[in-house]
């Protein structure tokens, strides 16, 4: 069993949404076709709006490897910073406008999860495009090692984008509670 100091470490990393790459193999999905290899275009060239939306997916995956470093710079420029965007973590907290999630991101940032093993693979991406709304679906498996001992979750997440000016920036992102933190941060340990 893990410490309660030990659980709010892991859920740092598991707040940060888990990722450090979108792997090759990953799946996108649009509403006619099926399920096509994870490859895109470079970036700026996306043939069609589900390949758009998978480039900033990946830019999403890509900015929480640079959290796990520190930096935030890479997660600032992913997000919208409109007033409506949302982030729900597995914490159980629900954080509205763009002033409460980047602070939520710089807290993370400041933990510094890369150097203690922190990783997570996002699996079967599933994305839907409207005209100027995407939804994504997908499972991410999560990993770290902290205090020597080793923790492995799957969560599913949902990733929210809407178009601004002709580029796909990140206005939500929910992800199904891990029972141990909330517990932990309800029983304020």
């Amino acid at each position: 069993m893990f410490s309660a100091k030990t659980i709010t470490r892991i859920a740092a990393v598991l707040s940060a949404v888990f990722a450090i790459s979108l792997p090759g193999g990953a799946m996108a999905q649009g509403p006619d076709r099926g399920p096509t290899a994870g490859a895109t275009p470079p970036i700026g060239q996306s043939a069609t709006q589900e390949d758009a939306v998978m480039e900033a997916v990946m830019g999403f995956y890509g900015a929480l490897e640079v959290i796990f470093s520190g930096e935030t710079g890479a997660m600032v420029d992913i997000w919208s910073h409109a007033d409506d965007v949302t982030y729900m973590g597995p914490d159980g907290g629900y954080l509205v406008g763009w002033d409460q999630v980047l602070k939520n991101w710089e807290e993370q940032a400041s933990l510094k999860m890369g150097d203690k093993g922190a990783s997570v693979t996002p699996k079967d991406v599933r994305i839907v495009v409207g005209q100027d709304i995407a939804v994504v679906h997908n499972l991410e498996i999560g990993h770290a090692t902290i205090d020597d001992k080793d923790a492995t979750v799957s969560l599913r997440a949902t990733n929210l984008f809407r178009l601004e000016n002709g580029v796909w920036k990140q206005i939500g992102h929910h992800a199904d509670l891990l029972p141990p933190l909330v517990k932990a941060i309800g029983d304020g340990n």
